[in-house]
């Protein structure tokens, strides 16, 4: 009993602060934020500190083991509607998509009329069914409506059986259950609560407690890389009754425990529950249990009870919420559009004044005028107004927002089919997971980045090594051939030959010794695979430390609960471990006290430079020239450990050994007092050198961060290591240099510096935003979306954020753009995320010049898109004045119909997919380019204006010219054709002829399909104007084509075409001359490249080819990198204990042969058992502590 309730290694070991402090929970709001920011440090002081070994005080979640009928019980019913009910116990399906066969059209149409535009086109086509007011036919405006409507379900559609196709595949994957006292497979769908599992080498789908397995005392590794972005193993372990009781499937079945534990949340480190079985009261904590995510590694099976299922486990809950996303220029569009409509009721308010007045004074009494109703003045001023919101309604055509889809699907297939975002060591492509945010890409001012397996390659490599002070340098640059040894690894790479020759000669005492102390002062544990070791480390350095030993010839083989056995250069030799003291973050180091074959007794230890070096004895070598050394290292960024050994006499040990025994026994502050006992021990060490790991990271990304700088993007980086790890990957990163000043803060009451920081929200935000770099550490999943809000809150800027694990999900969530990295950590941050890539370094492409494009195109289709349209539009504004402002409209029908449907929409459509001002290449070179999309340069108010005046300016031409040439004029066969059908003829020839030409003048990156475009879209207008004003369709369709001859008879006049080409010239004059003075006097950055592009892209041709890979220097002698080492205790808890030795269970060979023979079927099927990845994990802490580190401008 007494053994079950000690405290435990946290063996997840990422997340960090204790919850009772720092509660978070990621379903909480930007607004719940602000509102507990004042009450939290009260509440958080006066937090109790639940017993482990008592029930849970909110005891609301139960659950009984094999026992269906349990669940059904009406005090489990919860009320969803009215008088239904419906069982607080949810299946265990997944479900993410949003519609089915029967909800499909009606919601997506709700969810679409949820747009003020589409409410405004549905309700302009209700009045043009209304004959007194209509002024168009109301397939004007269906046509369009249905196309819109059509083409965005059918994307919704697309999208949505994608995610129907998941959550199939999930919900009906396999796992074998006990039902009825033997086992049979179900899918996971149909997995209740309280229902027995039989896991094998796979993901559990639930969360479930752990009961037994293959290993002693039911340990089960697992691996939380979905969880907490974590790949180095970690253990859990069943108690020790159900360990002792329950190996049989017999046993099993009659399994009646009840669980009481808390309700389903979303705190990956913590769980507290108990198990009542047999009347005996057994605690559980989060040690005990199997969380949906993690994968189960190195173990043949294990048993387990569902507890928490779908949408109740904790990664579910820990998803957060789905935030609807909208770009900048959504909002400025929107904003915009009200815009239009408030000056279309203007307009429209003042034409139907006007008619008022004119119908009193010249109207009403125009005998010709009288149509035979007899409405007054105000009437028909009325029934006007209404006419000229359908007549100008053109203001805001409905194909702009179709239009706007179609671009942003095309730019979103150019990301995917990018070869240089192509990873090819995965077969791994850019992903465009969504199509509505892509010009947002070129807009980024914060990124915020995750560390581990985003920065890095989250991969451990030993690399180079002080001995007795000489550092042992590379000298042959060819890797070193390790036949010699049949216990390395093949794997692991080292290019010192001279460091390998002299460890084998053996005449080195100190290297000797080095390697020896690699290979016994550990907390590895090892499993032979068929001669193969597998090691099993509680961090990849750790792990990575051992391998090197391997290779050099000190291969560790085993260990039991007081020995460690290892081969020294092929002799086989067995140590008695006397005493084993472990590592945690304030101790930073680890010892281990050996008894030798000869019956000496040498205290080896391991551990961050800063607290060995207190410790060394006075009399010991090579300190300074290891000093030196490890300056050297950490310029290179690597991370060191210094190895240092003691020899102790047999009475000093016996009088520790008491202290140790009574401190291993003490019930209050366990654990300072026996750091007090280490630290007795620990002293006057003598110094052997030091290693030095590199942490990886991922190719390319010092140039990417530097590129990304820049273009003026501050980059945070949020991170749960602590901050020496954290440090010394942003110096390796270039996100810090040696110009920077740094500033550490950090407040003294650490488990309420989040508080502190919530409370000061505005000063935080204010002081952080003019650093130039920041790094967050020691941060939980909610509070990197946090800092995330706050500066999106705050500084109203466009933020980016971008990692590869589940714990990063919340922070992509929140930002608005989120990025996965398709890595080593699982794939929940792509399915999150709304862009998906396997390198950090795509980054930089994605930003710099898809996204810089996306916003160029999407901004030149938009002012162009608003010109054109008033440039049409405004035309009738014009006539209203010659027309009695009576709702009577400038072109013909089928004109206004087809406009923006084929005449004028393929040429702009074609700037907002392919328009590039410079290519990809000057993009990356020249960061600045990106700089107007931060600032939003490009389309804003300003631009929108001016749009608008262009279009005044060009409707003013096209209606005025055409008007005075008509006056005065006499044709060739002696009429003057200044009828009404042959001035719309002009005026729509003058205007498609000038909008085709002014986006002519403005594509940047002209190919084929851009001037096929142009030539196309007038030949299509004549092509059907000829048609349908030809007398033949006019017989088959009288009164819909109405315009018989009015094109033919128009156009045979040279002296019309004069006055379409005069037009035209004037509309576009004043912009080549303003753009020509522009680009000469005040030319942008952009400009400037341009004109220079030539001359930039031999430049760079020139570069690349006389461009060498340039050596990795530093000088930074006064920075210590970070120690490599554990961040979270390891397993010598359980070395020391005994629990990770094979023994023989009671009762029995232990697993019966269905078990033996299913777990052996499923090992051979794995070749190549996975073995403890070097991978980096994040800091334990069971306190709350953020560190910000600001480095200022």
């Amino acid at each position: 009993g007494a053994e079950m309730n000690r405290q435990r290694a946290d063996s997840q070991g990422s997340l960090g602060p204790n919850d009772e402090v720092m509660p978070y929970s990621d379903d909480e709001t930007d607004d719940e934020l602000d509102d507990s920011s004042e009450s939290e440090p009260e509440e958080r002081r006066e937090a109790p500190q639940p017993p482990v070994d008592t029930r849970p005080p909110e005891a609301g979640w139960k659950v009984k083991a094999n026992d269906r009928a349990y669940h059904q019980l009406p005090e489990f019913q919860k009320k969803i509607f009215l008088c239904v009910k419906k069982s607080r116990y949810s299946g265990n399906a997944i479900k993410t998509y949003k519609y089915n066969a029967l909800t499909f059209l009606p919601l997506n149409l709700y969810e679409q009329f949820k747009r003020v535009a589409n409410i405004y086109f549905l309700a302009l086509l209700i009045l043009q069914i209304i004959p007194e007011i209509s002024t168009l036919p109301w397939y004007t405006t269906l046509i369009p409506l249905v196309i819109v409507l059509g083409i965005t379900a059918i994307k919704d559609l697309v999208d949505d059986l994608a995610r129907h196709r998941m959550d199939k595949e999930i919900n009906n994957r396999k796992c074998e259950v006990l039902q009825d006292s033997r086992s049979e497979k179900v899918i996971f769908v149909d997995i209740p609560f309280g229902r027995l599992v039989l896991l094998f080498f796979c993901s559990p789908q639930a969360d479930i407690l752990l009961l037994s397995s293959s290993n002693p005392n039911s340990l089960c590794y697992v691996e939380t890389a979905e969880l907490d972005g974590e790949t180095n193993l970690k253990f859990k372990m069943g108690l020790r009754v159900t360990d002792e009781r329950l190996q049989e499937e017999r046993q099993l079945a009659q399994f009646d425990a009840l669980i009481e534990c808390e309700e389903p949340n979303n705190r990956l480190d913590k769980f507290l529950g108990t198990m009542l079985w047999n009347q005996e009261r057994y605690p559980l904590e989060l040690d005990n249990m199997l969380l949906r995510g993690c994968k189960v590694r190195n173990t043949d099976y294990c048993h387990g009870l569902v507890i928490f299922a779908g949408a109740d486990t904790k990664i579910m809950k820990n998803s957060g919420k789905t935030r609807f996303k909208r770009t900048k220029i959504d909002e400025l569009m929107n904003y915009m559009v009200y815009t239009i409509f408030a000056m279309l009721i203007l307009v429209s308010a003042g034409l139907a004044i006007g008619h008022k007045f004119w119908y009193d004074d010249i109207g009403s009494k125009a005998w010709y005028l009288e149509d035979g109703k007899s409405y007054s003045a105000d009437h028909r001023g009325f029934l006007s107004f209404w006419g000229y919101i359908i007549v100008l309604n053109t203001m805001v055509p409905i194909s702009l927002y179709v239009s706007v889809e179609v671009i942003r699907l095309g730019q979103s297939k150019f990301i995917n089919w990018d070869l240089q975002m192509f990873y090819q060591e995965k077969d791994t492509p850019a992903k465009a997971r969504t199509t509505t945010l892509n010009e947002q890409l070129g807009q980024i001012q914060y990124i915020f980045s995750d560390k581990t397996g985003t920065l890095t390659q989250n991969i451990m490599q030993f690399k180079k090594c002080t001995i007795a002070g000489q550092i042992k340098r590379v000298l042959v640059l060819q890797p070193v051939d390790w036949s010699w040894n049949r216990q390395a690894d093949p794997k692991f790479s080292f290019v010192d030959h001279f460091l390998v020759a002299n460890v084998r000669s053996k005449k080195d005492k100190d290297a000797t010794e080095f390697f020896k102390l690699l290979s016994l002062c550990h907390t590895v544990m090892v499993e032979n695979n068929d001669g193969n070791l597998v090691y099993q480390a509680a961090s990849p350095d750790e792990g990575a430390l051992v391998t090197a030993a391997r290779n050099f010839g000190f291969v560790f083989l085993s260990r039991t609960q007081d020995t460690i056995t290892i081969s020294e250069m092929g002799n086989e030799a067995t140590y008695e471990m006397l005493a084993l003291l472990d590592f945690n973050s304030d101790r930073k180091r680890m010892s281990i006290v050996l008894k030798f074959p000869n019956g000496q007794i040498r205290l080896y230890c391991k551990g961050a430079d800063t607290v060995i070096y207190e410790r060394l004895s006075p009399n010991s070598r090579h300190k300074d020239t290891t000093q030196t050394a490890l300056d050297v290292f950490a310029n290179e960024t690597l991370r060191t450990l210094c190895l240092c050994y003691k020899d102790i006499s047999e009475s000093e040990y016996q009088a520790w050994s008491r202290k140790h025994k009574d401190a291993q026994v003490t019930i209050a502050d366990r654990d300072a007092a026996l750091d007090r006992v280490y630290e007795e021990i620990e002293t006057n060490l003598m110094l052997i050198g030091a290693t030095a790991i590199e942490d990886k990271l991922q190719e390319g990304v010092p140039e990417t961060i530097a590129n990304l700088a820049k273009a003026d993007i501050k980059i945070w980086v949020l991170t749960g290591d602590k901050k020496e790890t954290a440090e010394n990957i942003g110096y390796s990163c270039s996100l810090l240099t040696d110009e920077m000043t740094i500033h550490y803060g950090e407040d003294p009451q650490r488990s309420r510096f989040i508080s502190y920081i919530i409370k000061m929200q505005i000063d935080f935000v204010d002081m952080a935003c003019e650093c130039e770099a920041v790094i967050c550490c020691r941060v939980t999943p909610k509070q990197k979306a946090n800092v995330v809000t706050l500066v999106k809150k705050y500084k109203k800027a466009v933020t980016l954020s971008i990692g590869d694990g589940a714990n990063d999900v919340n922070m992509i969530k929140t930002a608005d753009i989120g990025v996965g990295i398709s890595g080593q950590e699982g794939m929940q941050a792509v399915m999150s995320s709304d862009y998906a890539f396997a390198q950090f370094r795509y980054l930089q492409r994605l930003l710099l010049v898809h996204g810089r494009w996306s916003y160029i195109r999407m901004c030149k289709f938009l002012r162009f898109f608003f010109f054109k349209n008033f440039a049409f539009t405004l035309v009738h504004f014009w006539y209203s004045f010659f027309s009695g402002y009576s709702s009577q409209v400038a072109y013909e029908d089928w004109f206004i119909t087809l406009y923006n449907l084929a005449y004028s929409s393929l040429p702009v459509l074609l700037v907002g997919l392919l328009d590039q001002d410079v290519n990809d290449k000057l993009s990356l070179n020249f960061p600045k380019l990106y700089v107007p999309g931060q600032q939003g340069r490009l389309f804003n108010y300003k631009k929108f204006f001016i749009s608008l005046f262009h279009g005044i300016f060009v409707s003013l031409i096209i209606f005025f010219i055409p008007y005075g040439a008509f006056l005065q004029t006499m044709g060739q066969d002696g009429e003057a054709p200044s009828d009404y059908q042959s001035f719309a003829v002009v005026t729509a020839s003058s205007l498609i002829f000038t909008v085709n030409l002014q986006i002519s003048l403005d594509t940047s990156y002209w190919t084929f399909v851009n001037c096929f475009a142009v030539l196309a879209s007038i030949a299509i207008y004549f092509g059907i104007m000829f048609d349908i004003h030809s007398a033949g369709i006019h017989v088959i369709f009288p009164s819909i084509f109405t315009f018989t001859g009015a094109a033919p008879n128009a156009l045979r006049q040279p002296y019309l075409w004069l006055t379409i080409i005069l037009t035209v010239a004037i509309s576009l004059l004043p912009v080549v001359c303003i753009q020509f003075l522009y680009k000469t006097i005040w030319p942008s950055v952009g400009d400037k490249v341009q004109r220079n592009r030539k001359r930039y892209e031999m430049e760079l041709e020139e570069e690349q080819r006389k461009k060498k890979p340039p050596a990795f220097q530093r000088n930074r002698p006064s920075r210590r990198s970070a120690y490599a080492f554990s961040h979270t205790p390891g397993y010598a808890n359980l070395i020391s204990t005994g629990r990770s030795m094979r023994r023989r269970r009671g009762g029995g060979e232990g697993k019966p042969e269905r078990i033996r023979r299913s777990a052996a079927e499923i090992r051979n099927s794995n070749v190549g058992s996975v073995s403890a990845r070097e991978h980096g994990g994040d800091d334990a802490a069971l306190r709350v502590r953020v560190f910000i580190q600001l480095h200022l401008l």
